[in-house]
């Protein structure tokens, strides 16, 4: 089948290295490297989805407050928290 195909620069610059380097034409090189994208294609999997369930721990340390975390982790773990 003939077909009129657009490539970026960089992708066919990459196929013209590959043409040279191998001594194949262009156009066994864009069908072979086609051909593996498609059958990579094929064989990838979706992941399932991961769910992150939120977990109540409780609020901070009773005077001490989120917003201002350096004084908070002052308090707890001392001057060493950096």
């Amino acid at each position: 089948m003939r077909t009129t195909l657009t490539l970026d620069d960089d992708v066919s610059a990459r196929l013209q290295a590959e043409a040279r380097r191998t001594g194949k034409s262009f156009k066994m090189i864009v069908n072979e490297y086609l051909r593996i994208g498609l059958a990579r294609r094929q064989t990838i999997t979706t992941a399932q989805l991961f769910v992150v369930e939120p977990v109540r721990m409780g609020g901070p340390i009773p005077g001490l407050s989120y917003d201002r975390i350096s004084c908070l982790l002052e308090e707890i773990e001392g001057t060493d928290h950096l």
